[in-house]
């Protein structure tokens, strides 16, 4: 466990894990990871016009359910849904409703956790709906890019703040702003876990990365100020100025030599158009 006094990450699992321990933990994340995007998958071709993000919800939990997994929003804190349908400027955490249908034009996240064999896989995508604005269109190419710049990257030696600055510097250079009171987060045998992933920083600051690392990367990029506020459900954030919102997420692992994504789409699926 981390000294919560002094700071130190020397005795947190990746520190002492085996190379049997390690390779188990990778063969579980795998599992997670796979029925996570085979989720996303599955949702791909049921997200259109005229259904509601309650809708969505519903087939993410029955799926997940099915394939022998648990959501792991579904009571999280007081959550009551299993998926996160973040819409337009909502940035992240938004609750599907059933009074929210899908209408041409709108850009929906679904973000995903799915337990199996008490591991945890997380990741999101975006999805448009009909006919979406040139703005719009950039900025969710922005965000995928942004995640894979930093995701390409990662490998034993380098340090967090070199993530950070992959997706920050990028983000900037096309315009953009990245939140700041939302990063990605460890995770494994718990929903979240040490150390924050922050999306934005300073090269050759922060922990050094080491086999056994298990994290997400999950940028949320802003049309304009970085900006957000909290909604009175206490879970809904949305851009403080209105503008669009987009996130990708993957969730990752450092190997011996570089990295592997869990959350790989068995169809090929990155970013919109998928179909």
């Amino acid at each position: 466990m981390r000294d919560s006094k002094r700071g130190k990450w020397s005795d947190y699992p990746w520190d002492w894990q085996s190379d049997h321990v390690r390779r188990k933990k990778f063969e579980n994340m795998r599992i997670a990871g796979k029925l996570a995007a085979q989720t996303l998958d599955m949702l791909t071709e049921n997200i259109k016009e005229g259904v509601s993000t309650a809708y969505i919800d519903k087939l993410g939990y029955e799926f997940i359910r099915d394939n022998g997994g648990h959501s792991a929003p579904l009571y999280y804190r007081g959550f009551t849904k299993s998926l996160c349908t973040s819409l337009n400027h909502v940035v992240c955490h938004g609750v599907p409703s059933e009074d929210r249908v899908l209408v041409e034009g709108d850009a929906l996240n679904v973000d995903v956790t799915a337990i199996i064999n008490e591991h945890y896989g997380d990741t999101s995508r975006m999805f448009c709906i009909g006919k979406t604005s040139v703005k719009l269109n950039n900025l969710i190419d922005a965000t995928y890019q942004s995640m894979m710049k930093a995701i390409k990257i990662l490998k034993p030696g380098i340090k967090l703040g070199d993530i950070g600055h992959e997706i920050q510097s990028y983000i900037e250079e096309k315009g953009f702003s990245v939140v700041k009171d939302f990063c990605g987060h460890g995770i494994g045998t718990s929903f979240h876990e040490p150390p924050n992933i922050l999306h934005y920083g300073t090269k050759n600051t922060g922990m050094e990365l080491k086999p056994g690392m298990t994290f997400t990367i999950e940028p949320m990029i802003n049309a304009g100020k970085f900006n957000v506020k909290m909604l009175n459900d206490g879970w809904t954030a949305v851009t403080k100025d209105k503008s669009l919102s987009a996130q990708f997420e993957h969730t990752v692992g450092i190997t011996e030599n570089g990295y592997e994504i869990f959350t790989e789409s068995a169809k090929g699926y990155s970013k919109p158009p998928y179909l």
